[in-house]
C-alpha cells in the first residue's frame, strides 16, 4: 500500500462520516416533528455503508498487493420503528385519545452515534495528518 491508497482510503471515510454527523444532526433538529410533508411524524434516518465497488480486475490487482479498499455510503434510510405514542390532549395533533405520534428517535442513542462519527472523522484526520508528515519527511531524506 502506497501513501496515496492510505489517503484514498482515510478521504472516503471522511466523507462517509460527514455525511452520518449530518444525518445524526438532521435526526437531532426533527426530534419533535409530528407533520411531515409525507404525513405522520419524522422518521429516524440511519446511513448505510459498504466497501467501495471496483471492477474485478481491480479488485483482484489490490488484493494481490495487499491493499484494502474505502469505503462509500450505499444510501440514507427511514428507520421503520413505530412512533412513539406520548398522551398530550392540549397538542394540535392529537388523536381523539389525546395520543401524539412523536419521532422514534431516542435523543441519547443520537448523541452516541454523534461521538462515534466525530471520533472516527478524528481518527481518519490524524491518518492524514500522519501520511502527510511521512511524505514530508520521504522529500527531506532526498536533501
Amino acid at each position: 500500500m502506497d501513501i496515496f491508497d492510505s489517503l484514498k482510503i482515510s478521504s472516503s471515510a471522511l466523507k462517509a462520516q460527514r455525511i452520518r454527523l449530518n444525518t445524526i444532526s438532521s435526526n437531532l433538529a426533527n426530534i419533535e416533528t409530528t407533520r411531515t410533508p409525507e404525513g405522520g411524524p419524522y422518521q429516524k434516518r440511519q446511513v448505510v455503508f459498504r466497501s467501495s465497488e471496483q471492477p474485478f480486475a481491480q479488485r483482484l490487482e489490490q488484493s494481490l498487493k495487499g491493499t484494502v479498499q474505502g469505503v462509500e455510503v450505499v444510501g440514507i434510510e427511514k428507520n421503520q420503528a413505530p412512533p412513539k405514542m406520548i398522551h398530550n390532549p392540549a397538542h394540535p395533533d392529537a388523536d381523539e385519545e389525546g395520543f401524539v405520534a412523536m419521532p422514534n428517535i431516542n435523543l441519547l442513542d443520537e448523541m452516541v452515534d454523534m461521538n462515534s462519527a466525530a471520533r472516527a472523522y478524528e481518527a481518519n484526520v490524524t491518518v492524514v495528518k500522519s501520511v502527510k508528515r511521512m511524505a514530508l519527511k520521504a522529500l527531506e531524506i532526498g536533501k
